[in-house]
């Protein structure tokens, strides 16, 4: 990768950004064309790509490719192309875009959005001024937070059954080498509420044994999720203990859903509000995603070593 790091591993002096909106994929096939958000560093090549998916909430335009500046602004700067698209189900779009005739829940078609953006990088790149032959289309991640860390597990390998037919669904996309899930769902069954398995029914059958893909699994220790599931805070480690390896938790502490604010810049709905959580989020994501695509980087290890010796840590890591 060409971003520069220290000797130890620690993230080089950001680079200007250059971030591109709306990147229009033309999409007969799907309720609405795909709008992204391209963000990359201004120089520099060899550029891994983050495919960075959104949750929902409140806002209108967090949930779109308008939020999680936070962490995208700091990847960029960092030596990642991030890649964001708005899913259907995104409150920009106007309410159940997904369900509309002709569409499709949108489980499934947020990860289709994922594909279709790997299918298609060289429009991506035409796109985006001085952007073409930059990337390194071998090192590409997924990373999502909430209901996107829902869609980075199924792409890393995660099934489910669909609940209007009955088959089972793998989505998993063996172009993505690796990801990022902060505050994922867990797993169904007997840890969901009645609202959840009413209103997401698709949630019930979630099998994270075969996802193989290594991945980082971010988790609140006090994000209870308490309309979603019965289990509390342990339900969002489950992509982490119910999953083969090689995987890594990272358990923030104090964090709530938002893990302090990473779905945007002052974001009034965040519980949590902690500036400092989210830049130790953003860099250790980073530091995981550097190793992880490139194993002879000790971004990792560093920011793992420097996170135990903290005498005030913002959390643990458990890796297997």
């Amino acid at each position: 990768m060409s971003e520069p790091t220290t000797s130890a591993g620690l993230p080089g002096s950001p680079r200007p950004v250059l971030s591109v909106s709306p990147v229009v994929l033309a999409a007969p096939d799907r309720a609405v064309d795909l709008q992204l958000r391209v963000s990359v560093p201004v120089t520099g090549s060899g550029l891994p790509v983050v495919l960075l998916s959104h949750g929902l909430g409140f806002s209108h335009h967090l949930s779109s490719l308008h939020g999680y500046a936070p962490l995208a602004d700091f990847w960029a700067a960092h030596g990642f192309a991030v890649i964001q698209p708005t899913h259907l189900d995104s409150r920009t779009l106007g309410p159940d875009r997904g369900n509309e005739a002709g569409g499709v829940p949108h489980w499934r078609s947020r990860a289709e959005d994922m594909r279709r953006v790997l299918d298609r990088l060289d429009e991506v790149e035409a796109a985006v001024p001085r952007l073409a032959g930059r990337l390194d289309r071998d090192k590409v991640a997924v990373a999502g937070h909430s209901m996107g860390g829902h869609t980075a597990g199924l792409l890393l390998g995660a099934r489910l059954t669909d609940p209007d037919d009955g088959a089972e669904v793998d989505l998993a996309d063996p172009r993505i080498k690796a990801g990022v899930m902060l505050a994922a769902p867990g797993r169904g069954g007997d840890a969901l509420t009645a609202f959840t398995v009413e209103h997401y029914p698709f949630f019930l059958t979630t099998d994270f044994s075969r996802m193989t893909t290594p991945a980082l699994v971010v988790a609140g220790d006090r994000d209870d999720s308490a309309f979603l599931t019965v289990r509390g805070p342990d339900w969002h480690t489950d992509p982490y203990t119910l999953a083969p390896g090689p995987k890594s938790l990272l358990t923030l502490s104090d964090a709530e859903h938002g893990l302090g604010g990473v779905s945007g810049y002052d974001v009034a709905e965040t519980t949590d509000e902690d500036p400092a959580r989210v830049a130790a989020v953003a860099r250790l994501t980073w530091a995981y995603l550097r190793s992880a695509l490139d194993p002879g980087d000790p971004a990792w290890r560093t920011a793992s070593g420097q996170l135990a010796a903290d005498a005030r840590p913002v959390g643990r890591i458990a890796s297997k």
